[in-house]
């Protein structure tokens, strides 16, 4: 018994100090964490099909040439700028669980229509309106895991959260393979646009799940299935720092706390550049190079990208993990940064198609920052929810902003099978960041230093916010391990 809860903590961390409390975590796992899973699972689904759908028949019923299929993901990419930072002050007003649904709902439709459409300028009409519904879920939920989670337990939910968008990447091109094989042609419709069907089915019965189980916030939530201790529990174990920025106070000191503070601009660039990192995956040149080359089938152009998106799992969930377990996010940049440089450089110059293929799968571990650098922004901003709302949705707003142009820039499948500037550009972002995650690292631990000689907490050692150590059940022993990061 004292190996395995060894293991269990070293995987799922020390558990609650009391069986209150590890009950209240386990709803909170079985209830929020799956509905942000389900969500996310489905938004990927939705978004992803596009690719799958190109090297399926789309592009040859649509007349589709050079870069069209860029465009559209340029002006999907608009349409998810445009919808982020609304979504997240949404939520600061109308409860989650009627937020959440509604845009489910809302994109799904848009995705059984995109099935129906017979030029690409539908397409992109459709994808610019699905996009501004689908910004809610990325930030959207990034901010309510941080509203829910103490900062030990965060990473590795984060991670699993993210791994689930990745899983609809992956199911996308097993699905869309399997329905070629099966559906192309029943009913007179491609197999590609029974693709959207069959999304659009799966996306409603996740718009209810979310709606009925759905808890909203800790201060707000009337979930049937928490009792009236465990919604005061749920407050309370958070031991977030008092201040008068709670939830739901936007007020008209909201852009001095942002713009004011270096949290936006360090987090957004650190992101910005990360992002850009996944270009090689989040443009699915592995597909577009394999229908390049002609020497596969249909179901393989499908299937053989599916190990991006695995590579991508694996690394999310094993690397959110050591960023929970050691409190060290800046680790994880770093490799990713490293990760990125060497894609680029095997991408320049590929000596054969073994080291092409090699980098491109790679490239894959880069889905990872997803989960650290958002987990990484949460426990920045822990004391303040509106600030943090904008400035998560701001990270992903930025990013996004650099997609409308990096992709189309860079990524084009008119650039194939060689995508030389896209390689120049992969090194160069990976290079950057590295560099905005040592300013970062920086920056926060002087801020931890400030805040300790400001707000003085009994049993705080001076450097260390209590906030940000390594609490594992041992508030000395996380203080202890917290010093030793700063120092």
């Amino acid at each position: 018994m004292g190996a395995l809860r060894s293991i269990r903590t070293a995987v799922w961390g020390a558990p609650a100090a009391t069986k209150a409390e590890r009950k209240l975590i386990q709803k909170i796992d079985i209830f929020i964490l799956t509905s942000c899973c389900l969500q996310y699972w489905v938004n990927y689904l939705d978004r992803a099909n596009l690719n799958s759908a190109y090297v399926s028949g789309m592009k040859e019923d649509l007349d589709m040439v050079g870069n069209d299929l860029n465009v559209i993901n340029t002006i999907f990419w608009c349409g998810y700028f445009v919808g982020q930072i609304p979504n997240n002050i949404a939520m600061q007003y109308v409860r989650p669980r009627y937020w959440m649904p509604f845009c489910i709902l809302a994109w799904g439709l848009l995705t059984l229509g995109t099935g129906f459409v017979h030029s690409k300028q539908a397409i992109m009409g459709l994808r610019f309106v699905q996009a501004l519904f689908e910004g809610s879920t990325f930030v959207g939920t990034h901010y309510l895991l941080g509203s829910w989670y103490k900062d030990p337990e965060l990473g590795k939910r984060t991670g699993i959260f993210t791994s689930s968008g990745l899983a609809g990447t992956f199911f996308s091109g097993l699905l869309q393979g399997s329905i070629y094989s099966s559906l192309n042609g029943n009913s007179g419709l491609s197999g590609w646009r029974w693709m959207f069907v069959i999304d659009f089915l799966i996306t409603i019965p996740i718009a209810v799940f979310v709606y009925i189980f759905f808890p909203d916030t800790p201060q707000t939530t009337k979930a049937f299935y928490l009792t009236e201790d465990e919604k005061k529990l749920a407050v309370t174990r958070l031991d977030t720092p008092a201040t008068e920025h709670g939830h739901g106070t936007v007020d008209r000191t909201i852009f001095k706390r942002v713009l004011g503070s270096w949290e936006i601009y360090g987090l957004c660039f650190i992101w910005t550049m990360g992002s850009n990192c996944e270009m090689f995956s989040s443009n699915a040149i592995l597909s577009l190079y394999l229908k390049w080359t002609k020497d596969y089938s249909v179901e393989l152009v499908n299937y053989m990208p599916m190990a991006v998106s695995a590579v991508g799992i694996v690394c999310t969930i094993v690397l959110g993990w050591y960023s929970d377990f050691t409190r060290r996010s800046w680790h994880v940049g770093v490799l990713t940064s490293c990760t990125a440089i060497i894609t680029g450089a095997i991408m320049l110059n590929p000596p054969n198609d073994v080291a092409r293929m090699f980098a491109l799968y790679l490239n894959g571990i880069q889905y990872s920052n997803q989960t650290v650098m958002f987990a990484w922004a949460n426990r920045l901003i822990i004391d303040d929810a509106p600030k943090r709302s904008i400035v998560l949705a701001a990270m992903n707003t930025v990013a996004v902003m650099f997609y409308t142009f990096w992709s189309i820039s860079f990524y084009a499948a008119d650039q194939a099978p060689k995508w030389r500037r896209g390689s120049i550009a992969m090194m160069v972002s990976g290079s950057c960041m590295m560099l905005g995650v040592f300013v970062v690292r920086y920056l926060e631990a002087k801020t931890l230093r400030e805040r300790a000689r400001v707000r003085p907490v009994e049993g705080v050692v001076e450097g260390v916010d209590p906030v940000f150590s390594m609490e594992k059940g041992d508030s000395k022993g996380g203080v202890e391990a917290a010093v030793h990061d700063v120092k």
